[in-house]
């Protein structure tokens, strides 16, 4: 059993098995600069985020707001999806940096209490990826990424799964309702011996 079923939503067996928990001190918030494209973002965080441009740009680089001027805070990338906008390369536009750690700045804006407009769920959820399917049936992997193995460890030593580690997010984009489900779910494949 690879596949768990909750609601209209699948996730691979891993996003119950896997212990995470991030540790910005070892990573430096390596997630939001590597790689070689931005982040997948939707046209309605694109229109959210645009709206609170004027409280974020002190926050931005200058090249992260040339970019914005001459782009757009998203791009189309070679797969067709939308993503956000990246800085030689492969900095997110959003990032600001605190002595060697990289930080998002629209959720610093919004844990500074300047906005409640959260950061693309796709970056709130992440190692986890979201992709749509027919019906409205969502599909949950968890990605595994090198940078994150200090995640992992720390998510090991404090004995943390995966979908715990990520419950604000999953209540963001599925409900309280099904995140209840989803605890009964991992409840019951324990029982069983699959966790």
């Amino acid at each position: 059993m690879d596949i768990i079923q909750v609601g209209n939503v699948l996730l691979s067996i891993d996003c119950f098995r896997a212990k995470f928990c991030c540790d910005l001190n070892l990573c430096h918030g390596a997630c939001c600069i590597e790689g070689n494209a931005g982040a997948p973002i939707t046209l309605d965080e694109i229109m959210a985020i645009e709206e609170i441009l004027p409280i974020l740009q002190p926050h931005l680089s200058p090249k992260a707001r040339q970019v914005i001027a001459s782009q757009g805070i998203a791009y189309t990338d070679p797969e067709g999806d939308l993503v956000t906008s990246i800085v030689d390369g492969k900095d997110c536009i959003f990032t600001c940096y605190e002595g060697d750690i990289c930080y998002c700045a629209i959720e610093k804006a919004q844990r500074q209490g300047l906005t409640h407009t959260p950061k693309p769920i796709s970056c709130w959820l992440y190692p986890l990826r979201l992709k749509a399917f027919r019906g409205g049936i969502v599909g949950i992997n968890y990605n595994r990424w090198d940078i994150c193995s200090c995640a992992v460890k720390n998510g090991k030593r404090l004995k943390l799964p995966l979908y715990k580690f990520l419950r604000e997010p999953l209540i963001a984009r599925f409900g309280k309702e099904w995140y209840s489900e989803l605890e009964l779910t991992a409840k019951e494949l324990k029982c069983e011996g699959l966790l």
